[in-house]
């Protein structure tokens, strides 16, 4: 598995999770000042959704401040289902019933113990068979608005 991981601002959060998901085994690009790279979070946040968008990396993971910015910034790429999550219970939630494929997490709020929690629920869920109708739907509205 391939996963872009882009962050405007380095912490000893986006290293940590660095070094679990290179622990799992996971290939990386990094992104923003991960890369010693000086864009902003909407650069960072596009960058690393294309990656997505185009099949090159498998999934994303985005921080920011508060981890809004990038979510809402990785949605505006067509086919990314960015999700902002603070818990493992969401984070389990999005890939089962949403099939995100781009996680966002807070600087501001996310401990390590809480990020670890987040990472083993992200990637222990998989998508719902049940839920594909329901995703179909969100990627009908984002080509209904994609034509305007």
């Amino acid at each position: 598995m391939k996963i872009a991981v882009g962050s405007d601002e380095r912490t000893h959060l986006t290293d940590f999770v660095i070094d679990e998901l290179k622990a799992r085994g996971i290939e990386l690009e990094l992104y923003g000042a991960l890369d010693e790279d000086d864009i902003g979070w909407t650069e960072v946040a596009q960058r690393v959704a294309e990656k997505v968008k185009d099949g090159s990396c498998d999934q994303g993971i985005l921080f920011c401040w508060t981890g809004t910015g990038v979510s809402i910034a990785a949605n505006k790429v067509p086919g990314i289902r960015a999700a902002l999550c603070g818990d493992a219970q969401t984070a389990q939630g999005a890939r089962k019933w949403n099939d995100a494929n781009v996680l966002a997490m807070s600087l501001r709020v996310t401990s390590q113990t809480v990020a670890k929690e987040i990472l083993e629920a992200w990637f222990s869920a998989n998508p719902k068979e049940e839920e594909k109708p329901n995703i179909e739907k969100v990627s009908e509205i984002e080509r209904k608005y994609s034509r305007q």
